[in-house]
């Protein structure tokens, strides 16, 4: 079994053939990373879940908004409001960020470069709609998010994978590609700090060079930045922003939905204020406002200070978690994989030193063992890392992570056994 995505136009033949699609139809990927919730939905036996990149029940500050909501709501928190984000939110992240030092003084006190989206997804979407016209090119690592490579094919870009190592996406091999393509890219879209899936974390040195790349070739970086908050060991790097102050070329997208509840569905950019109109006309005819319900609960959680203790407490259990399953991936596995080993986030990446290992047919022998990934196949647009998965050590206890293991480790050995008996 694999884990697919919604069917497109082009699959749906027999059925829509006469419809007038528009173009940019048969470019509406679909995410398999999404389309696992509901897949995992139809089994009924116990799943250890370390696929959707999401923060365990008991992560989460349930209590904290439950007490909060009787608090904050009233009959105005459930209309219309700006679609740039209710102000007592957007002073309260500004407050936040101020103090916690996650941007630079440049920017303190500029309220409008903070525009509320509904989750981090919005903001790549109005990224790549700000920015990329039929046939631009994107570049993007490789493994990378495919919800944001997806985005940008949404938008008929041409995508160019740019490899990721040890130090994240690997800058010196940009001009190589831009001059194979033959043009320059209007949009680089990068998760440079814990990237997603393969958890690494771009250089400082390779953050000053992909900043003169993008200025070199005038463009836009795309910073995707959902995991920087949750470093447990180790020194924080400075955001591409943070490097470059002011940069009307860095167009910033964060998230609350690592740091505090996926859930809540409520994010930010962080832009030139030049785009703020623009960024606001195209919200608009998306969603109008983000849920006002949420960004109430969001400002007030904030405002009592609850943020620095809860990720602080997220740090030392998912430093703890990591812990727990690279243990227990070298215990289990010894020299049969190789794994990252991040200093934060949520991610390992795990790749089978056999190349011939297929993670996708063994998805299936896995769920029927009780434990999912995501195949390594899901991160990139070309359909590579067949031989890779992507593990999350945030979605699980550690006694639960020590079972998902185990559990793995059972499903490998009946895919290896099945496969030896084939061969004969």
């Amino acid at each position: 079994m694999s884990i697919t995505s919604s069917s497109t136009p082009s699959s749906t033949a027999s059925a829509s053939a006469s419809l007038p699609f528009a173009s940019r139809a048969e470019h509406l990927v679909g995410s398999v990373i999404d389309s696992s919730v509901a897949m995992l939905a139809t089994y009924d036996h116990d799943i250890v879940k370390f696929g959707m990149g999401a923060p365990a029940p008991d992560m989460l500050p349930s209590e904290d908004f439950a007490r909060i909501a009787n608090s904050v709501f009233t009959p105005e928190s459930f209309t219309y409001g700006a679609t740039e984000g209710e102000p007592v939110l957007i002073d309260a992240l500004l407050n936040y960020l101020q103090e916690t030092g996650q941007i630079p003084a440049e920017h303190f006190g500029n309220r409008d470069r903070l525009v509320i989206t509904t989750g981090g997804m919005q903001g790549i979407d109005l990224g790549f709609k700000l920015f990329v016209s039929p046939g631009d090119l994107v570049l993007c690592e490789a493994p990378t998010y495919t919800n944001g490579s997806a985005t940008a094919l949404s938008y008929e870009a041409e995508i160019a994978e740019v490899p990721v190592d040890e130090e994240g996406m690997q800058v010196d091999l940009l001009e190589d590609i831009v001059a194979r393509a033959g043009r320059a890219p209007s949009v680089i879209y990068t998760v440079p700090t814990f990237q997603n899936p393969a958890g690494v974390t771009m250089s400082l040195a390779r953050r000053e060079k992909l900043l003169e790349f993008a200025h070199r070739h005038n463009s836009v970086i795309l910073e995707d930045n959902p995991y920087s908050t949750l470093r447990f060991s180790g020194e924080d790097l400075p955001s591409l922003s943070q490097l470059s102050p002011n940069d009307p070329l860095i167009f910033g997208v964060r998230t609350f939905s690592k740091f505090v509840a996926p859930g809540l569905r409520v994010g930010w950019l962080d832009a030139d204020p030049e785009l703020r109109g623009l960024i606001i006309n195209a919200k608009q005819v998306m969603d109008s406002c983000t849920s006002l319900p949420t960004q109430h609960m969001v400002a007030k959680w904030l405002n009592d200070g609850n943020a620095e203790t809860h990720v602080a407490h997220l740090r030392r259990s998912y430093g703890e978690r990591k812990q727990t399953m690279t243990s227990g991936l070298e215990r289990l596995f010894g020299q049969e994989v190789r794994s990252t080993d991040p200093d934060g986030g949520f991610f390992l990446w795990v790749t089978f030193n056999d190349e011939t290992v297929n993670t996708e047919d063994l998805m299936s022998v896995a769920l029927e063992e009780g434990v999912a990934y995501i195949p390594g196949t899901a991160f990139s647009q070309t359909g590579d890392f067949t031989n890779a998965l992507r593990l999350c050590f945030a979605s699980a206890e550690p006694q639960r992570i020590e079972e998902g293991l185990q559990r793995l480790r059972r499903a490998v050995d009946k895919y290896n056994s099945a496969r030896s008996h084939a061969c004969h």
